[in-house]
């Protein structure tokens, strides 16, 4: 078995909390994981189940101990998922507030120099490269990235990296776009003529759809927040190399070097990142005859992507006698409707029509979907396409072809 088989998908969906239905407004398609995936319900028990424990770690007693025997696993768990040989795993408040940390560490440790970074990033990063690149006198500079097809490539990297860059930021799926960047051809690019330049990588809105692996970019940070990739809020995850750990951080005085967690961390959310681990290996094991549980990691990825790829073809051309997006008058995609960076999102927009009206009227048909305004978030990407907003439809390897369907029909109705 190399795909999500109907039977299969029934058994992933039994795996979540709240598929179906909302439990404040009822039954409804979820169509908003870009915005915060579905939860595991291992996560929920999980959850529960540490917020009761009272000890903490580094006590002299089996509770204690306990605790730090499952932060170990957890950060050997996340190594494994984000196929990251050396370096630290800790976990942070969240994803951005961990890339914030990684890049002012970045920018305050190198010497004089440029921050590249590109036009497709979210604020996460952006914004966090534009403050702490002024605070280190560094020049902050932007790779345009292609309106049309909603991705920075390596040749734009490559012709705007400079011998003195110092740090450089890379984004590995847009939550606008929906489109996936080529993070190992940028990572050489940049390495090609500035090979000291410390990469950072936003992998947040990429996680949940697998196929992550750290060890092929030759990178120094990379980031995930776990709602987005069927945990809980509270917590993000980084990975940092072992070069961009030896640089000064905020760090008690007197702790042990290099240690990039401030306080007593929550041990149930390194617990609930081992669950999200443990969930890709079990898919593996079902779409694969792997044994190994990154060999099943990587083949979970490959199914969730074959699955999201054939739903968002369905969304964009059409199921059944349902004619697809690209199909309907005035409606227009954003990254173009034959785009193979997509990865399980399309955004949209209608002629004469504002997208809040839209997503409004697809939650009255019980489609959660979301709306992305040409603000501080997507601006960036709304913005040059002359596009004050759109509707954005995000989905993930538990949602169905009916589901699609349904979808397709309330778009249809809302615009007949």
């Amino acid at each position: 078995m190399t795909t999500i088989t109907p039977e299969l998908l029934t058994e992933v969906r039994s795996k979540f909390a709240h598929v179906e239905a909302c439990p404040f407004t009822g039954p409804r398609v979820f169509f908003e994981n870009a915005g915060g995936a579905l939860t595991l319900t291992s996560v929920v028990e999980t959850s529960a189940r540490f917020a009761a424990i009272p000890d903490n770690q580094g006590r002299d007693n089996p509770a204690s101990a306990a605790l730090g025997e499952i932060i170990a696993k957890a950060r050997e768990d996340a190594a494994t998922f984000f196929n990251a040989p050396g370096g630290k795993v800790f976990v942070g408040e969240s994803g951005t507030e961990l890339l914030f940390r990684l890049i002012a560490d970045a920018c305050l440790g190198t010497p004089e120099g440029i921050v590249l970074g590109s036009t497709v990033e979210h604020p996460a990063s952006r914004s966090a490269c534009a403050r702490w690149a002024e605070v280190a006198g560094k020049p902050h500079v932007l790779v345009a990235h292609d309106d049309a097809t909603g991705v920075v490539t390596p040749e734009a990297y490559a012709q705007a990296v400079t011998e003195d860059t110092r740090v450089a930021t890379i984004l590995h799926t847009s939550p606008v776009t929906g489109m996936g960047m080529d993070v190992a051809g940028i990572a050489k690019a940049i390495r090609a003529k500035a090979p000291e330049a410390l990469i950072i990588v936003d992998g947040i809105q990429h996680a949940c759809h697998g196929g992550i692996d750290i060890a092929s970019y030759d990178i120094d940070g990379y980031v995930v927040s776990p709602y987005k990739v069927f945990s809980r809020h509270g917590y993000g995850v980084a990975w940092a190399s072992d070069r961009l750990s030896a640089l000064q951080h905020d760090a008690l005085v007197g702790g042990p070097q290099g240690n990039w967690e401030l306080g007593t961390r929550d041990t149930g959310a390194y617990a609930t990142f081992s669950d999200v681990v443990e969930y890709f290996e079990w898919l593996g094991s079902r779409v694969s005859d792997a044994t190994d549980p990154r060999a099943r990691i990587e083949a979970a990825g490959r199914a969730i992507h074959d699955h999201e790829a054939a739903l968002t073809n369905d969304m964009l051309h059409g199921t059944g006698n349902l004619p697809g997006l690209a199909e309907m008058e005035g409606v227009s995609i954003v990254g173009g409707s034959d785009n193979p960076a997509r990865e399980g999102l399309v955004s949209f927009y209608v002629a004469g029509r504002p997208s809040p009206e839209l997503v409004s009227a697809l939650s009255d048909l019980g489609i959660r979907t979301h709306t992305r305004k040409a603000d501080h978030y997507s601006g960036n990407i709304l913005t040059p396409l002359g596009q004050p907003d759109c509707v954005r439809v995000s989905l993930a390897h538990y949602n169905t072809e009916a589901e699609v369907a349904a979808f397709l029909s309330a778009v249809k109705r809302i615009l007949d």
